[in-house]
């Protein structure tokens, strides 16, 4: 059975809006929908900037939760490849002796149990009760949510941290508390939290996609920009990801011109091996060398996905992209591996975040594998744990928060 044709059209109706977000799309229609998007980008810079505003003059209220708190966030939405950073700055912290907490929104998860604004109203005001506590993906020793409850970053990360807590909420200022009190955290990770300014972190980690900063510059549903590009001043260092290595002098001066003298990282997505989805084989990625494969993914930037496959010598007959976070069902899948059947592959390839949604019931025709990825740093300190010790044990700390503090609200 194939996929409904309302879930198509409505995941092509997506596509066609994605692809006019990264300038793709060329004709009467697109021209008409980016004049749409551009006045709705107007609308979403002023509230941005409002926002900005209210917190900068203590209108509204961050809060300190008195630990190490490191926010790693980007100004755009979606591809810097910002999960593996998390991951292995969590991994040394945690090998340094650090209690660590990671925070999640936990994009796209599914709620356990939606609460009614009426039960909400009565909870809060007329019985005082506490708000639910957030969901424990992981308790630092058992994996305790799937995927789909915990959303696809939070799940990937408890999978791979034994010994670090996992949390997920929309109020991080929450899953904060909750973490230090339940589990004795000293230290905070803020997933995706640059844009999340109720939870005052001391370090701001600022990641830049090196293959496309800033996009169009505009702002969403425009551009992919979250905040202004002069927001770079929030920084307390830079990472400039997915680097080839090559300087890009232009980008350089961009981040110097709007935050001198930051500390820039730069670093590089690099493949590690082939991990069997849904089982315990493991391939060398010098088995991807002259093989027939097919690739499938549902990430923000497929086209980097792609690119390793074939910078690692693979022969890429069969390609198949889906949105962002886009969760799998069965028939989809076995859409998939029909499709790719007839083209003789060896095998197929996805994500590893792509890998955590396909359910574990359903067999392949076909081997299918994930792509392991993990950070090498190239530029600003010899290794990720150098670069870590200077971030979260320098004697620099105190004053590099300070000043983080005071850029932190922009104009």
């Amino acid at each position: 059975m194939g996929v409904k044709p309302s879930r198509r059209l409505l995941n092509q109706l997506e596509e066609f809006a994605v692809d006019v977000v990264y300038d793709r799309r060329r004709g009467k229609r697109a021209f008409a929908f980016k004049v749409f998007l551009r006045a709705l980008s107007m609308l979403f810079g002023s509230l941005v900037k409002l926002r900005f505003f209210l917190y900068r003059n203590r209108i509204l209220k961050d809060q300190p939760l008195g630990c190490l708190v490191v926010v790693v966030g980007n100004l755009t939405v979606g591809g810097t490849g910002k999960t593996p950073v998390v991951e292995k700055f969590a991994r040394s912290l945690r090998n340094r002796g650090r209690k660590v907490g990671i925070l999640s929104r936990g994009y796209k998860s599914k709620t356990v149990k939606k609460e009614s604004l009426k039960s909400k109203l009565w909870r809060t005001y007329v019985t005082g009760a506490d708000a639910p506590p957030p969901k424990v993906v992981s308790d630092g020793e058992s994996l305790l949510l799937d995927s789909e409850v915990a959303g696809d970053e939070p799940y990937m990360l408890a999978k791979n941290l034994p010994g670090v807590v996992v949390l997920v909420d929309k109020d991080r200022v929450k899953s904060g508390l909750y973490a230090i009190r339940h589990f004795g955290c000293d230290t905070l990770i803020l997933d995706d939290g640059l844009q999340y300014l109720p939870l005052k972190g001391r370090l701001n980690l600022l990641l830049v996609d090196k293959t496309n900063p800033f996009g169009n510059r505009q702002l969403l549903p425009r551009g992919i920009l979250r905040e202004p590009v002069r927001h770079l001043k929030r920084a307390s260092y830079v990472f400039l990801t997915k680097s080839d290595g090559r300087p890009d002098p232009e980008l350089e001066a961009l981040i110097q011109r709007h935050n001198p003298g930051v500390d820039v990282i730069e670093c590089a997505h690099k493949p590690q091996y082939l991990q069997e989805v849904n089982g315990e084989r493991r391939l060398e990625l010098s088995q991807l060398k002259g093989r027939r494969i097919g690739a499938f993914s549902g990430i923000a930037v497929p086209e980097s996905f792609e690119g390793f496959l074939r910078g690692l010598g693979a022969n890429l007959i069969y390609t198949r992209r889906f949105l962002d976070h886009h969760r799998f069902d069965g028939n989809e899948l076995l859409e998939i591996f029909d499709e790719a059947k007839g083209g003789g592959l060896d095998f197929i390839v996805t994500t590893e975040k792509d890998a955590v949604r396909i359910p574990d019931t359903i067999s392949f025709s076909i081997p299918l594998y994930y792509l392991r990825l993990e950070i090498d740093i190239m530029r600003g300190a010899d290794d990720f744990d150098e670069a870590v010790s200077k971030i979260c044990f320098s004697e620099r700390l105190e004053g590099r928060a300070a000043e983080a503090a005071s850029r932190g609200r922009p104009e």
